[in-house]
């Protein structure tokens, strides 16, 4: 799973929310490096919606429809999953970075 996509369900794990709540929140917890733009952002939700990771429901606010996605229980153990590899990898990540910083191989 790419970084971007761990980010989408790494905000939704925390609550439901609308698109554009999706990418000021993906911006604000990785300080705007992986936030989504809108056209990336649609087709990743639709893909998680038809893989059966996300739940949307179109509510009416102002008179204005917005869609809300939701994570579902096959998309809170795929954020579980790609939580702990990513895990795994920002531990190998960073040992690199020190290992260049001292300059060894």
């Amino acid at each position: 799973m790419s970084l971007s996509r761990f980010f989408i369900l790494c905000v939704l794990y925390q609550q439901p929310l609308h698109g554009y709540e999706i990418t000021k929140r993906v911006g604000a917890i990785t300080n705007g490096c992986c936030a989504p733009t809108e056209g990336s952002l649609y087709p990743v939700l639709k893909e998680f919606t038809e893989a059966g990771l996300v739940s949307v429901v179109t509510q009416v606010v102002s008179g204005r429809e917005r869609k809300v996605y939701t994570l579902t229980a096959l998309g809170k153990e795929a954020y579980k999953v790609a939580s702990a590899a990513w895990g795994d990898v920002a531990v190998y990540i960073l040992k690199a970075i020190e290992r260049n910083k001292r300059g060894q191989p």
